[in-house]
C-alpha cells in the first residue's frame, strides 16, 4: 500500500531518502527551510565516493595528535575552539570514548558494512533508472601517508577490504602527480573500485527525476516541531503555515536534525564540524591527479570532478560561524601547492565551506525511533555523500514494511535515547 511520507532536510541524504522511497512506490513531499536544493552542506564537498576507506576520525593517537595541532598553526588538520556549550563537551567526551583502537575497529566495520551496500544501491539506480549527469567515475582512491608508523598501522586494518599496499615510488608509477612529493611519502593503499562525483549535480539530477516521476513535490517551509499522540506523529507543525500530515516522517536534516529531535524528547549526539574546499577548473591540466587522492595525515581529499579539481580539508570543532577563515584557506592553498604544485592557481579557486553533522563514532543514525512513524536518517559526518544512496534505500524499506537490507548494528539510536 502506498504511503505519503515527509523527508524533513534537502541535501543529499533527503534527497537519496525521496528518491528511494519513490522507486519503491510511495509518495514524497520533501520540505525544507531553503529556497534552492543541496546548497549547505552537500554544496561543494570533497566529491569522494570513498566505499572501502571509511575508518572513523576517533582513533587510538589522534587525541595526542590534537595536543599537537592546536600548536600548528592555522594548517592544523584539526582545531578546536572551546566554547561554553554543555552540547560541545558532551560531544569530544564520547569522542574521546571512541579514540580506541578496538573501538575504532568496530565502527570501521559498521560503516564498510553501510558504505559497500551504497556502492550496490548508486550501481542500481544507475543502471536500471539510468541516473547519470553527475560527473561519476570509477577511477580509484589513493590514500598516501607520510608517516611510516601511520602507514604501518593503516595497513593492518585493510586485510579484509581488498585494497593495494603500495611504495611510495610505487604511488608516483600510478599517479604521477604526486612526483613532487614523493620523497615525503611513506606509502599508500590504493583502492581500484572507489569512485568520485560531483554531490552537488547528484542532488540536482535526483530532484529532476524526482518531478518528473509525478510522486513527488517539495514545500520551502521551516519545520518548527511535532504534533504527537501516543508515540504517533500527526503532523508537523510549519512556520507559518497549517500542520502538515502525512502517514510517515523521515528527519534527514543534518545539523538541524538536534534540536527537532529534542522536542520529541530524542537526544541525537551529532556536533557540527566545519570544513573547507577549494574547487578549480580542470581545462586538462596534467597536473591535476587522475586518480582521488587523500593526503591522511594532512586530512586533505582531492578529486577531479569533471572539468573541475575539488580540494576539501581541515576540520574545526566549535567554529562559532559559517564564515571563511582567511588564514586556514591560505593555509590550504600552501599545503595544496607543495601537494599539486601544478594543478592551477589555486588563489583564484572558488572557496566554501560547510559543517557536517557528525557523531562522536563517525557512524550515522539509521531507522526507527519511539515514535512507530518517525524515521532518522542523519549524522554522516564527512561521509554523507557516500552512505547516501544506502542510507535512503534502508529507510524505504523499512517505512515499506520490509526488513533493513543490512545489518545495522551500530547504525541506529543509541539505546540510553
Amino acid at each position: 500500500m502506498s504511503k505519503h511520507v515527509a523527508v524533513i532536510g534537502g541535501g543529499v541524504i533527503g534527497l537519496a531518502t525521496a528518491w528511494a522511497l519513490v522507486c519503491s512506490g510511495q509518495r514524497v513531499t520533501l520540505i525544507d527551510s531553503a529556497p534552492r536544493i543541496a546548497e549547505e552542506t552537500s554544496y561543494a564537498n570533497g566529491g569522494q565516493l570513498s566505499y572501502r576507506y571509511v575508518s572513523p576520525l576517533a582513533d587510538a593517537g589522534v587525541p595526542l595528535k590534537a595536543l599537537g595541532w592546536m600548536f600548528d598553526g592555522p594548517a592544523a588538520p584539526l582545531k578546536f575552539h572551546p566554547r561554553m556549550d554543555p552540547a560541545q563537551w558532551r560531544w569530544c567526551l564520547s569522542f574521546l570514548m571512541a579514540c580506541r583502537t578496538s573501538v575504532n575497529r568496530r565502527n570501521g566495520e559498521h560503516l564498510l558494512r553501510l558504505s559497500l551496500f551504497s556502492q550496490q544501491i548508486l550501481d542500481m539506480w544507475r543502471d536500471e533508472y539510468l541516473l547519470d549527469g553527475f560527473a561519476w567515475r570509477r577511477n580509484g582512491k589513493l590514500v598516501v601517508y607520510r608517516n611510516q608508523k601511520g602507514f604501518a598501522s593503516a595497513c593492518t586494518k585493510i586485510s579484509e577490504v581488498g585494497p593495494q599496499m603500495l611504495t611510495p615510488s610505487q604511488c608516483v608509477a600510478l599517479e604521477p602527480a604526486l612526483a613532487d612529493v614523493e620523497a615525503h611519502l611513506a606509502g599508500g593503499i590504493f583502492s581500484d573500485t572507489d569512485e568520485a562525483a560531483d554531490c552537488y549535480l547528484f542532488c540536482l539530477k535526483l530532484e529532476e527525476r524526482l518531478i518528473a516521476s509525478g510522486s513527488y513535490e517539495r514545500l520551502q517551509h521551516r519545520v518548527q516541531g511535532f504534533i504527537e499522540h501516543n508515540g504517533h506523529i500527526d503532523a508537523l507543525s510549519l512556520e507559518h503555515d497549517a500542520p502538515f500530515e502525512a502517514d510517515d516522517y523521515v528527519l534527514a536534516t543534518g545539523n538541524a536534525s538536534t534540536g527537532l529531535a529534542q522536542r520529541l524528547g530524542i537526544r541525537l549526539p551529532l556536533y557540527p564540524l566545519k570544513g573547507y574546499s577549494l574547487t578549480l577548473p580542470f581545462n586538462g591540466n596534467s597536473g591535476v591527479p587522475d586518480i582521488s587522492v587523500t593526503d591522511f595525515d594532512n586530512k586533505v581529499v582531492y578529486a577531479r570532478l569533471g572539468e573541475q579539481f575539488r580540494v576539501a580539508a581541515m576540520v574545526d570543532i566549535g567554529a562559532s560561524d559559517a564564515a571563511i577563515n582567511p588564514k586556514r584557506i591560505a593555509a590550504l592553498c600552501g599545503l595544496c601547492e607543495a601537494t599539486f604544485p601544478h594543478a592551477g592557481d589555486y588563489h583564484q579557486a572558488q572557496v566554501w565551506t560547510g559543517s557536517r553533522p557528525s557523531t562522536p563514532t563517525g557512524a550515522p543514525i539509521l531507522g526507527a525511533t519511539p515514535f512507530s512513524n518517525f524515521w532518522l536518517n542523519t549524522g554522516h559526518g564527512s561521509l554523507g555523500f557516500t552512505l547516501a544512496s544506502a542510507s535512503g534505500q534502508i529507510i524505504a524499506d523499512l517505512i515499506g514494511g520490509k526488513p533493513a537490507p543490512i545489518c545495522l548494528d551500530g547504525l541506529t539510536l543509541p539505546r540510553m535515547h
